[in-house]
């Protein structure tokens, strides 16, 4: 037998606490909290890779030929016979028997064949193993699904010559309550299940449910095509899960406050999916507000299905966007019982519908699969994007130790954001994998294929309103986790997505304020460029104009190239301070058309440094009105629901009656909103609802006495 080296590498965690339980777990103590503390044999202090020695890490002591089982061996056949080839697959075959019994995983440590980086043993744990230092277990905290409960059950794998992985340890009994069935699809290791089967049908299969495919009942806002048995599946589940684990009161009190914001706002939307029973699966709702913003900056759209509501096993997704002020702003939100294709395709055309059917530019998500179908199933025409702050988040939990090294990360990030061009990207890839021995890292060949969806120079074309830039990026990536992690009621989540959504309209106002009093101070007082871009402008866009106009100016060197058109200007720019990229900018002065290769304005929609350099050159003293893009303006609100602005739309409004009726509506509700804040406003707005009604009524008297008498 080869001498081991046992060496602890930590925790690595791979899937956060499980959710939380009911009823009894698989060969456990039910979840009691003085059982718990009393197994605890070292202080609350000590790590938890001291305590993993209670689980014997002389891997030599263990015999080859039998795997040793302590507690309960129900539903470990499968675990205990089979043999995989690599760590992944060990993972994967451990996240499967977790799955099926109802808890998550949390990696643990490994050791080595002597003198080698080959792996000998590794350990796998619960992931409510160990105790968090300083935390005292109670009754109340005891099944949060991120409370650790000193829980010992474990796996060991060990690794012989030949690359075989086989079980040689297993403690099965775990002293916490463990998920049900219908709650198993929520599970966060479990979602690295979901690849091509779902999980939560899964989940009920192994736990002996016998689920009969349905078809949903007729939705209010959209139909749903059931493409397969296991979509079939899925819907089924979808309401049985909801009904078993959020209760009919709870559901109540949503629809009860959904209604009363309803009749609150004449052009609130929300929609329910329901079963064929009538049991509610999905909800989704937005205010009048919300609408009229998707009208202004709906062209990007931000949605994101990773926030989970533990205490009901429901999904919270909301679909946000930038305004012009680029600040977060609120199109509605989602509640949704399970990850299946019909539930996200349900979802979506609910949006598209309460949006007046119209389809964004681009849409950001969650790196998700069964997201990714329902895309496109649904918006066929918008630029698919997968969000880099998920990517980086995944990373953390696939990569390892990898993830605490500079230099790899310096070098993934410019793979991810970095990189200007194809070519530039496949390099820094390649050597970024060769350098830390990553060729065969499955995750990131997964990744790797995706990479027209996140590398951002294959999508140069596409306007994204610098959702990746920073900090917006930030900004975007965790802002309802203070929702999802405190709240128990729906209701009360609703009230807190409000009161969420009304802070960032208060800061649109003060931001709408700021720039009505004043515009913001130029760099160059005398600059006219700089001087329109702070007339038209908001404060927050002017500084990021201003700092491009800086650099284009003040650190861009230029050639002048011949051009076989006498009107078009053809310059090489070179940021200095920027490696040697080079530039490629057309301008042709009579049209005012100006091009550049690193396509900002087509992305931004802003003209970029090196653009701003060739207007310079050419004494353009004005921003090109072309390249003024509305949504960043100060304006950006203002004349958004008058069809006259537009020959097509006016024509539309006035020969049909729907579209006529959508328009006012949304006119009105528009001049409504803007009047609310102040009484000056509304008394005014009064007035003008007035001054109309009369001359409506003198027009119709008018038309009345001259109608032609049929009478004799």
């Amino acid at each position: 037998m080869s001498h081991v080296e046992p060496t602890a590498v930590g925790a690595d965690q791979a899937g956060e606490g499980a959710v939380v339980p009911h009823g009894d777990g698989v060969g456990g103590s039910g979840g009691d909290v003085a059982t718990a503390e009393a197994q605890v044999v070292v202080a609350v202090s000590t790590s938890g890779d001291e305590r993993r020695g209670d689980y014997g890490d002389d891997a030599e002591n263990e015999e080859e030929e039998a795997a040793t089982v302590q507690g309960s061996k129900e539903g470990t056949e499968e675990l205990l016979r089979k043999v995989v080839y690599s760590e992944e697959a060990a993972y994967k075959l451990y996240c499967d028997y977790g799955h099926r019994m109802g808890f998550s995983i949390r990696k643990g440590k490994q050791s080595y064949f002597t003198g080698t980086k080959r792996i000998r043993t590794k350990d796998y744990f619960c992931s409510k193993e160990g105790l968090k230092e300083g935390e005292k277990l109670t009754d109340t905290n005891f099944n949060d699904p991120h409370t650790r409960t000193n829980c010992r059950a474990m796996v060991r794998f060990r690794v012989n010559d030949q690359g075989e992985w086989k079980v040689i340890r297993l403690v099965s009994d775990h002293n916490h309550n463990l998920a049900r069935p219908e709650e198993r699809h929520l599970l966060r290791s479990a979602r690295s299940l979901i690849a091509g089967r779902s999980s939560s049908v899964e989940a009920m299969l192994y736990g002996g449910y016998q689920v009969q495919p349905q078809l949903p009942a007729g939705s209010t806002s959209a139909t749903n095509n059931v493409e397969n048995p296991k979509q079939d599946l899925l819907l089924g589940y979808g309401a049985t899960a909801k009904t078993l684990t959020v209760g009919t009161g709870n559901v109540q009190s949503l629809v009860s406050h959904l209604k009363s914001r309803a009749n609150e706002d004449g052009m609130f939307y929300w929609d329910v999916q329901l079963d064929r029973g009538g049991r509610t699966t999905n909800f989704f709702w937005r205010d009048g507000r919300s609408r009229t913003d998707y009208d202004c900056f709906g062209d990007v759209v931000v949605f994101d299905s990773t926030y989970r509501l533990s205490k009901q096993n429901l999904i919270f997704a909301p679909f946000v966007g930038v305004n012009h002020h680029w600040q977060t702003t609120m199109y509605g939100c989602a509640l949704l019982a399970d990850e299946s294709t019909s539930s996200f395709v349900w979802l979506f055309k609910s949006f598209l519908e309460s949006m007046g059917n119209r389809h964004p530019q681009s849409i950001f998500t969650n790196l998700d699969q069964v997201v990714s179908k329902a895309v496109e199933e649904v918006f066929p025409n918008a630029c698919h994007r997968i969000a880099h702050w998920h990517i980086q988040k995944n990373a953390q939990s696939r990569l390892g130790a990898l993830n605490v090294s500079k230099p790899f990360n310096k070098m993934f990030t410019k793979c991810i954001q970095g990189c200007d061009s194809e070519i530039e990207f496949e390099e820094t890839w390649a050597q970024m994998l060769f350098e830390f021995k990553l060729q065969d890292n499955k995750w990131l060949k997964k990744l790797y294929k995706l990479k027209q969806k996140w590398f951002s120079a294959l999508n140069k074309c596409t306007f994204d309103g610098g959702i990746e830039y920073e900090p917006q990026c930030d900004n975007m990536s965790n802002i309802f986790n203070n929702v999802t992690d405190k709240l128990t009621s729906l209701c009360a989540i609703a009230v807190a997505v409000d009161k969420q959504t009304e802070d960032w309209r208060e800061k649109e106002l003060d931001e709408d304020t700021r720039c009505l009093q004043k515009p913001p101070a130029c760099i160059i007082k005398h600059s006219d460029i700089l001087n329109h871009a702070a007339k038209v402008y908001t404060h927050r866009i002017y500084k990021l104009f201003e700092t491009d106009f800086l650099d284009g100016c003040g650190a861009t060197k230029f050639k002048e190239l011949p051009c076989q058109d006498n009107n078009t200007y053809q310059f090489e720019m070179t940021m200095q301070g920027r490696g040697s990229r080079v530039c490629t900018v057309h301008f042709n002065m009579p049209t005012m058309r100006l091009s550049c290769s690193c396509s900002k304005f087509e992305t931004m929609g802003l003209l970029c440094p090196h653009a701003l350099k060739a207007l310079s050159i050419k004494n353009i003293c004005k921003i090109p009105e072309s390249y003024i893009l509305k949504r960043w303006t100060k304006d950006a609100k203002k004349w958004v629901f008058n069809p006259k602005q537009y020959e097509s739309s006016y024509q539309e409004c006035m020969n049909d009656e729907a579209a006529y009726c959508n328009y006012v509506m949304r006119y009105a509700y528009d001049l409504v909103t803007k009047s609310q804040g102040q009484e000056a406003l509304r008394k005014v707005l009064w007035e003008t609802l007035e001054s109309g009604e009369k001359e409506l009524e003198g027009y119709l008297e008018n038309v009345t006495q001259h109608a032609p008498s049929y009478a004799t």
